[in-house]
Formats: C-alpha cells, sequence, structure tokens
C-alpha cells in the first residue's frame, strides 16, 4: 500500500496498517507476557515494545543560502526502530522512497489551520512535515509507544483505522562555522524560521490526498463555534480552500455527501476505536479531513492533528467559555475535556453524512457514548 492510503475512503473503505528483548520480572504473569511476546512476530513485537529507542546523527555540510559557510548539523531521529517498521509496512518502496521524497521539500502553506506551525510537502507530493511546539512533541513522545500499539493492533487484526499515520518525528539543529546558532529564515516557524534558536522538532506525516484528484476539502471538528471559512464559502470551485463544519451543514442543504450505509457504518466503527484511543490518551482538538475524489466518485477521509493532550491551560478556557464570564453565544465551547470532544466529534461526524438508499432497513448511528 502506498503512502497516502492510510485514509478511510467512504465510497472504498480500505486500510493497510528486529526483536526488542522482553523486559525482565521474575513473576509468573511477566514471563507469561514474555513467552507471548516471543511468539508474536518480529514486526509486531517491535511495534509494541515500548522501549524509546532514538538514534542521534550528526554531519557537516554547506550552510543553507550561504554556500561558503560550513555548518554542523545534528539529527534525532525518535523511536528510530519503531517508526522505520512502520513505514517498511506502509510506504510502497520502503526507506529509500521514504528518504528519496524528504531530499525534496518546499515550504507550503497550509490552509484551514491557526496555528503558526511550519509546514513544508514533499515535492512528490507524499508526504507533509510540520513543525511541532515543545507541548506538542512532549506529548507525542509520551504516548507515542501506545501509538504504536494501536497501529500494530490494528494490522495485525485488519482493523481499519482512520488515523493519518505519523511517519516519523526529529529534532534538528544547526550551527554555523563557529558554533553560533545558525540564522533563522524569515516567516517560517511560527518564530522567525525553521531553525528557532537553531533547532526544530517536525513530525512527518503522511499525504493522505496523494494521487488523488480532490475537488473540495472539509476539515470537520463537530464544534459550533468560529468553524465557518467565507473565503471558502466565496470561492467553491477553489479546491484549496479549507471548508469547515458550518460551511458543510449549510452545503447539505443542497448538495448532501451522500455514502452507502456500509460503508458508512464500517468507517464510524473504525472512528470510534480511534476516538476511544485517543480520548484515553487525553487527546483532543483533532479533526476529521474529508478530501471530495470526484473523479472516482470517492470520500477520503482521516483524522489529523492528534498531537495536543488535555492540559491546564485548555481546562481553563473550557471553564471560562462554559461558565460565561466572558460572554458567549450559549453554544458549547470548542474546548471541551478529551470524553466530551469525543463524544460530540462522533455525532456530529455521523449526522454530516447522507446515507444512499439501498432497498434495506436505514439502521441508526453508533451511540456517541459508546466505549
Amino acid at each position: 500500500s502506498n503512502s497516502s492510503s492510510n485514509a478511510t475512503q467512504a465510497s472504498a473503505v480500505q486500510q493497510q496498517q528486529r526483536r526488542p528483548q522482553p523486559l525482565s520480572n521474575s513473576s509468573a504473569s511477566s514471563n507469561q507476557q514474555q513467552q507471548q511476546q516471543q511468539r508474536q512476530p518480529d514486526w509486531l513485537a517491535l511495534l509494541l515494545s515500548p522501549e524509546p529507542l532514538h538514534v542521534k546523527h550528526a554531519f557537516e555540510d554547506e550552510s543553507p543560502g550561504m554556500p561558503w559557510l560550513r555548518a554542523r548539523f545534528s539529527v534525532t531521529a525518535y523511536f528510530a526502530p519503531q517508526f522505520a517498521e512502520l513505514r517498511r509496512r506502509c510506504i510502497a518502496g520502503g526507506e529509500a522512497a521514504y528518504i528519496t521524497s524528504l531530499c525534496r521539500c518546499r515550504k507550503w502553506a497550509s490552509r484551514g489551520g491557526k496555528s503558526n506551525a511550519y509546514f513544508a510537502k514533499t515535492r512528490d507530493d507524499r508526504f507533509i512535515v510540520k513543525s511541532l511546539s515543545k507541548p506538542e512533541k512532549a506529548s507525542f513522545l509520551e504516548f507515542a509507544p501506545a501509538y504504536f500499539g494501536h497501529m500494530a493492533r490494528a494490522a495485525a487484526s485488519g482493523a481499519h483505522t482512520t488515523l493519518a499515520k505519523v511517519v516519523g518525528v526529529y529534532s534538528i539543529t544547526m550551527r554555523t562555522q563557529g558554533g553560533a546558532p545558525a540564522a533563522a529564515a524569515p516567516g517560517a516557524g511560527g518564530q522567525g524560521g525553521p531553525f528557532r534558536d537553531g533547532s526544530i522538532d517536525v513530525l512527518v506525516m503522511e499525504n493522505i490526498f496523494y494521487d488523488r484528484q480532490i475537488s473540495r476539502i472539509y476539515d470537520l471538528k463537530g464544534s459550533e463555534r468560529s468553524r465557518f471559512n467565507a473565503d471558502a464559502a466565496a470561492n467553491p470551485q477553489d479546491a484549496g480552500e479549507v471548508h469547515l463544519d458550518d460551511n458543510l451543514r449549510r452545503s447539505n442543504l443542497q448538495a448532501p455527501l451522500l455514502v452507502e450505509q456500509g460503508l458508512l457504518r464500517s468507517m464510524e466503527h473504525a472512528l470510534w476505536r480511534d476516538t476511544s484511543f485517543l480520548a484515553g490518551l487525553g487527546v483532543m482538538d483533532y479533526s476529521l479531513l474529508v478530501g471530495v475524489d470526484r473523479e472516482h466518485n470517492q470520500l477520503v477521509v482521516a483524522i489529523i492533528d492528534f498531537i495536543r493532550t488535555y492540559t491546564w491551560d485548555k481546562q481553563l478556557e473550557t471553564w471560562v467559555k462554559a461558565s460565561g464570564i466572558l460572554g458567549g453565544s450559549g453554544k458549547e465551547p470548542t474546548i471541551v475535556s478529551p470524553k466530551q470532544y469525543m463524544r460530540r466529534f462522533r455525532a456530529a461526524i455521523s449526522s454530516y453524512f447522507t446515507i444512499v438508499p439501498d432497498g434495506h432497513e436505514v439502521e441508526p448511528p453508533l451511540d456517541p457514548d459508546a466505549p
């Protein structure tokens, strides 16, 4: 399977997905766990390993934009064996294709997001590179073992998943000749440049729209606050505009998104598993990215932005918005608890799609409160 096929397609739902030493423990239960782990395939044992195996590599090269100077680069690849195995299983061409793609990137102005993150896209359109804030990096490294476990279990069982694949997380530092921190390039990274203070943390994820002819994009959170893009509404033929929840609600009044019942229920089951997994980790504020591929009459969907956990600042924002201290429209706050977010997200996504009549009795949607 290629790098973009992680997306669950609403009209053709598809999903594809070294041996670590077992942890020593004298208890019988741990011995049983060791024996079970040893019976697992090597790839599964590796992805289920909680060991934080990071690899650091340093080298010298020309300084970007200043070829007359030398620069020293240092790259830390987090959970390197686990990510390598995940890439081996989901990227056509394996590591060679991945490296070749990353060798040529261009800065990319992602539409629809409100963060100041730096984005780049590989020139072959297969991967997206996004800068991570320090809290985002810390959050991801904390739940990375759970992420690998979730993806491994999905691959082993053949279950669908709607999570867009994260295929690498890195820290990159650069120092110019003489040891001074590298100057930041204007306008990138949200804080002066891609090498903030001489360094940047980045995440590499699949581009779920790779090799697709997408005519419209939706970024859906299930929220009612600030979820209308006036520019997208004014330019409905612009395939680059990102439509939000209220845009879809209005569009559905005249041209609803039609999906076969069996495929919609399959997508719901995958969404329920993934959102339950994210809520259990305290992750929220994710989106369902939906691309309309009219050439193949398909919807390509995937959960993105599942990095940030529910920290104290978001709890404070929830309390302020819910209490009405600063006023408000009476709508449910955009920022809620992870379980509230999960329930709202599920209920909204189920309501956004219209089932195509096929002669069978229409089944009720899944329960948003289901575990």
